[in-house]
């Protein structure tokens, strides 16, 4: 069976089992003798022209090209052949690669899109998976998309378009709105997996943002005639609000697109006696019959749309951590850099920004970013996020050298570091560089430019050779996207009032008592509320594996549930022991597996940090880390792309950014735990038991019904070492009054340290250009315009509620106060040579 026809197969054998083809018809078509009942002609069936395209998924990126090429060059065929055929497409990356190898065949399809009949819709760079990317990727998915399709096509979507993607993230309304996106289509989840009062729809994001949706019946692919599609839809929409719907038809996955049989039986169709009034149509055409109709009555749904392939949001575990990293270093290096070509001459590398992203997006799409296919695409995707970290890398310590070149190094006996906060609150790091010292020969002293002392100590380095075989650790004070020089020098460090101290299975700090179980999972002491954080006592981070025979989507699974061990016998070992910072190693065991965690607690600081690394060695396996909180009348509050999301805490299994949150009562008051992750998107709570899934371990792209035969020999995912890291955050109050947001920017964008040599300088040796005065509106993005240099500001409420704040932008002296709507995403652009600000959409147009 071909790759096309068996995914079809799938698809329809799925559906059918899940309840999704109503069939036999009832009332509207009587199939023996082809007669349409009387109402039938009530309805209209917009014909769809589609053509879906996988860029990867059994095959490498670039068959893609080769797909894209042959699939468009069959609807300029089939166009030429039929005045009326319509068709629709999305992705401007298929349409640039285009414009490289074929120019001639781009210029027939601009002729065919001004005339209406080529109808470019998504507006987004690729169809992308839409709960992994963050916020600000999905608004890179459009920005460089819209762009793109204006350039090559002379125009833009209005219409979003995901039609295979395994899952949409409430948030995205607002993002479409603000790229000029007034509609959305999906198809996934299907009736089986979510209820909705109508396909048709508005959907209303957090911000109370709607965009008006349409949920596509049966399926986005059709070979054969279209007659039976029509009868499955008029079927389904008996019960619609509206009577006018969409039929999509033609050939996909591997492209295609439509066929003369689908042609042919839409024009018989269209002649036969009593049969609904079918026409070859356009997404833009139906949406806007839609709005035109001011007698329907359509439904509001506010919430994200959700289950589809659960098992997504983990598999492929280095794809997923190359994601969240590449993401997040672009964003950080395109604010050091667009601040320091303003203030220090640095470089703001444009191009090489824009290639990296749109590396980013490309590996975005649904079957690459979900781990869905072939092993070969997942080295490419390594290599691609290797890509992209190289140019953020390169580009923010470039431009932070250029920096410290300009901040005076005097003391030949001292040595100095520059210390860089790339956001716009103050931060209290805790900062690490491998300093040549040598401690058990000479004290040390490190302090600011103020000559004032700065707890430190010596941590081990990762080399043992000459005198830089110790990492100086310190903690500094930094100012809002600022930066501050500190210098090492002979001398005493301060006492500690509180220091951090490891001791056995124990870690302490002034906050927290830190006790470790034998087999590797620990209780928390909060000592200013004097109660266990973890229900029972040493629960905490209990590493629970999973029996998960589900195919590497998981279709058809809401829970992994099915426990089968845990990792144990642990091996603890002290590897730091203050004052700043004390550590203990824990190593534990399952099968042929094992788990290292090196826990940390800094003095100061009411966080428990925790390094994992994981070499994993089984299959059919799922590892969750548990965490039951010792609470009552739990609320589970996950990160979704520029928003948050409350959800049912039923065991269900649901995607999530970089942190999760169960708060509820505790003695009568308001308690919970936060944990941040920097490289996982799956998690489930189920009463008081939040947990994180760490790894699951199926056979590449295995997609029921096909049934594994143990037997055989197959490619497993995640086999092999992986690591990320953790940061639990048990907190009084909610985890809005704790600022976890800022927290969760910390964490993922940490200070940055330049080593300075001993010159001359004419910048002050602290500095301060841009801050903000709420603690709830985290300033995400700061990019040069995509057509100029005008600065682009993205600003987000994070916490859901009304605020006005301040932006003190003392790199260019000026101030901006405005009004934020809860989850709020503003866009302002500073033109450096007026000093004037504007608010912008996600074009970064004004409006």
């Amino acid at each position: 069976m071909n790759l096309v026809s068996r995914r079809s197969f799938i698809n329809n054998t799925s559906a059918a089992a899940s309840g999704t083809f109503l069939m036999p018809m009832s009332s509207l078509f009587t199939n023996s003798d082809n007669k349409w009942s009387p109402n039938a002609k009530e309805y209209k069936i917009h014909m769809i022209g589609h053509g879906h395209i996988d860029p990867v998924w059994l095959w490498p990126w670039n068959e893609g090209v080769s797909v894209v090429h042959s699939t468009f060059r069959s609807v300029l065929d089939r166009m030429k052949e039929n005045p009326d055929f319509t068709f629709v497409s999305s992705s401007p990356q298929f349409f640039q690669w285009v414009s490289e190898n074929d120019p001639e065949m781009l210029n027939e399809i601009r002729t065919r899109v001004e005339e209406g009949r080529w109808n470019i819709v998504g507006g987004w760079w690729i169809e992308p998976d839409v709960n992994i990317p963050n916020g600000e990727a999905m608004v890179r998915q459009g920005l460089y998309g819209q762009l793109t399709f204006e350039r090559l096509l002379g125009c833009r979507a209005k219409i979003g378009f995901n039609p295979d993607s395994f899952g949409h993230t409430g948030t995205l309304p607002q993002i479409l709105k603000l790229q000029g996106i007034e509609s959305y289509a999906f198809m996934r989840p299907g009736p089986h997996e979510k209820t909705i009062p109508a396909d048709i729809f508005w959907w209303e994001g957090l911000d109370g943002t709607q965009v008006l949706t349409y949920r596509i019946p049966i399926s986005y692919n059709e070979s054969r005639s279209v007659r039976n599609r029509v009868e499955q839809i008029l079927e389904r929409f008996q019960k619609q609000p509206a009577n006018s719907f969409m039929a999509f038809y033609g050939v996909g996955d591997h492209g295609g697109g439509p066929t003369k049989i689908n042609i042919q039986s839409i024009e018989e169709l269209k002649n036969e006696p009593g049969a609904p009034k079918i026409f070859f149509s356009t997404l833009d055409r139906y949406f806007e019959e839609i709005r035109k109709d001011k007698t329907l009555e359509l439904p509001v749904v506010k919430d994200d749309l959700q289950h589809h392939a659960v098992g997504c949001y983990t598999a492929e575990a280095e794809i997923k951590k190359g994601n969240r990293k590449s993401e997040n270093a672009l964003m950080t290096s395109e604010k050091i850099t667009a601040i320091g070509s303003v203030v220090w001459g640095a470089n703001y590398p444009k191009k090489e920004f824009t290639s990296a992203w749109e590396r980013i997006l490309f590996l975005q799409f649904h079957d690459s970013l979900a781990g869905t296919s072939v092993p070969e695409h997942s080295e490419k995707a390594r290599n691609g996020y290797g890509y992209a970290f190289e140019i953020a890398d390169n580009s923010a310590y470039l431009a932070l050298q250029k920096l410290e070149w300009q901040i005076p190094a005097e003391d030949p006996d001292s040595q100095y570091l520059v210390v860089f906060n790339p956001h716009v609150w103050e931060v209290n790091s805790v900062i690490e560089y491998p300093l040549p010292w040598n401690p058990n020969q000479q004290s040390s002293s490190v302090e600011d430019e103020n000559g004032n002392a700065l707890l430190h100590q010596w941590g081990t380095g990762v080399t043992q050779t000459g005198n830089r075989n110790k990492n100086l650790v310190a903690r500094v004070k930094i100012p809002p996207m600022g930066y501050r020089q500190i210098r090492l020098k002979k001398g005493n460090s301060p006492a500690v009032l509180n220091p951090a101290r490891a001791e056995n299975n124990l870690l302490e700090n002034e906050f927290l008592r830190v006790r470790f179980s034998e087999s590797g999972t620990i209780g928390i002491l909060d000592k200013e509320t004097g109660q266990e954080v973890f229900a029972n006592g040493e629960t905490g981070c209990n590493a629970i594996v999973i029996d998960d025979k589900s195919d590497t989507w998981s279709h058809d699974i809401k829970t992994f549930s099915n426990e089968v061990g845990v990792f144990k016998n642990a091996k603890m070992k002290i590897l730091e022991n203050g004052p700043l910072r004390a550590t203990v190693r824990a190593i534990s065991a399952f099968g042929d597996s094992s788990l290292t965690i090196d826990w940390s607690l800094v003095s100061g600081k009411k966080e428990l940090r925790a390094e994992v690394s994981l070499d994993w060695y089984e299959k059919l396996k799922m590892l969750k880390f548990s965490f039951p909180v010792n609470i009552e009348s739990p609320t589970a509050t996950y990160e979704v792309p520029y928003g948050y999301i409350e959800r049912a805490t039923n065991g269900e299994e649901d995607p999530g950014q970089r942190w999760i949150d169960i708060s509820g009562k505790q003695n009568g008051a308001v308690y919970g735990l936060t944990v941040i992750n920097d490289a996982k998107y799956g998690y489930n709570i189920l009463k008081n038991d939040m947990r994180i899934s760490v790894i699951r371990s199926a056979v590449y792209a295995h997609h029921d019904p096909w049934k594994l035969d143990m037997e055989e020999e197959y490619v497993w995912m995640d086999q092999g070492k992986h690591k990320f890291n953790m940061q639990l955050i048990p907190h009084k109050g909610t985890w809005k009054e704790n600022n976890i947001s800022r927290i969760a920017e910390e964490f993922m964008a940490p200070s940055f340290c330049i080593y300075q040599g001993i010159h001359e300088g004419r910048f002050p040796k602290s500095n301060s250009f841009l801050s903000v005065d709420k603690a709830n509106i985290v300033i995400s993005a700061i990019k040069q315009a995509e057509d100029n240099n005008d600065l682009i500001i993205r600003c987000v409420e994070t916490s859901g509620k009304q605020t006005t704040a301040v932006l003190n932008l003392s790199f260019v002296d000026y101030e901006w106060k405005g009004d934020f709507r809860p989850c709020e995403i503003k866009s302002l652009r500073l033109n450096l040579s007026t000093g004037k600000i504007f608010e912008v959409n996600l074009l970064e147009e004004v409006v």
